[in-house]
């Protein structure tokens, strides 16, 4: 089968088109004949060992774990390994590989609790821009930021992958939402729901009067202090990484969420980060939400599986809004 490799930690360049051996599915795991997969900014921090840090977490220091990148999946079932109950070869299903990766491929084994089976509205395109993105917005705003009807959000980040879902959630959830993004992204995230939006080329929304009861900061571009000055007295600020990739870094966006950490245990606001995986039970509530019409996933671009550099090239120097797809 044909798959995107990596031998080495480094650029897109670092990324090949080659021949592989087609998986065959342990036990519990699923054989799923790829038909999309999408791009997160999670990709090009494996593809790069960006944050250094990960390579120790990893014990992997010349190159990632596993050869072929890519975690969003969506396709069909091709068969199924002992003891996977539910679902059956011909199935159209959509999920998150998981830290082994292997979504860009032909072929990708995957963990049957990590699959469910795709909405019946999306195409595969859709469907595979919907599991990591989707599932870090739905956990840290409704799990680790307790959101509750009637409150006020701040999404700093709105118009990337999981921003754009964010305030699609938040909305569904009952919030008034306030998106931050560029002058060009003000009416996408406007049409998906933001009840006010603060252009940053125009205004700094960390200098402006109002104050949230949650804050979910998605690109870790700010100090701490800014993003808690925008905080009630007793509001809840989210951390989640992201950012984009500007040359190697010892911590990232680790650094703000330490610090976070840190100043968590000296104030009555509540600082808190969280890291975006996905399963059958997210993926099945994502779907609930996109049936009744609450979410849709925005695509930006998609490029065929031979231009997979390209297309994290493009997610990682800060050009893409939404999601980018890979198509097979």
């Amino acid at each position: 089968m044909k798959a995107i490799v990596q031998d080495r930690y480094g650029s897109p360049d670092t990324l090949s088109l080659r021949e592989t051996a087609q998986p065959r599915p342990s036990s519990g795991e699923v054989l799923v004949r790829v038909r999309a997969a999408a791009v997160n900014a999670y990709d090009w921090h494996i593809m790069r060992g960006d944050p250094y840090v990960l390579r120790l977490a990893a014990r992997s220091l010349r190159g990632p774990r596993f050869r072929i990148r890519g975690r969003d999946v969506a396709g069909v079932v091709d068969a199924v390994g002992d003891g996977v109950t539910g679902l059956s070869p011909g199935d159209e299903v959509y999920g998150d590989t998981g830290e082994s990766d292997g979504a860009f491929a032909e072929y990708v084994c995957v963990p049957a609790e990590r699959l469910a089976p795709k909405p019946a509205k999306l195409t595969f395109e859709q469907a595979a821009a919907v599991p990591l993105a989707g599932s870090t917005a739905l956990v840290g705003l409704r799990d680790a930021g307790r959101l509750r009807a009637g409150q006020h959000v701040l999404v700093n980040g709105a118009s990337g992958g999981v921003g754009t879902f964010a305030v699609q959630i938040a909305k569904a959830l009952g919030a008034t939402v306030t998106a931050v993004c560029s002058t060009r992204n003000v009416e996408l995230v406007t049409s998906l729901g933001a009840d006010h939006v603060v252009d940053y080329t125009r205004e700094d929304f960390a200098r402006g009067m109002n104050r949230y009861q949650l804050v979910l900061d998605l690109v870790g571009n700010r100090s701490l202090a800014d993003l808690r000055r925008v905080l009630t007295p007793e509001g809840t600020l989210l951390l989640s990484g992201g950012g984009v990739s500007r040359g190697g870094s010892v911590l990232g966006p680790m650094g703000l969420i330490i610090r976070g950490r840190l100043a968590s245990r000296f104030t009555r606001q509540r600082i808190a980060d969280f890291s975006g995986s996905s399963n059958r039970e997210l993926c099945t509530s994502l779907t609930e939400l996109i049936e009744a019409g609450r979410v849709e996933p925005v695509i930006d671009r998609d490029f065929p599986l031979e231009k997979t550099a390209e297309a994290i090239r493009y997610l990682e120097t800060e050009h893409a809004r939404a999601k980018v797809v890979i198509t097979l």
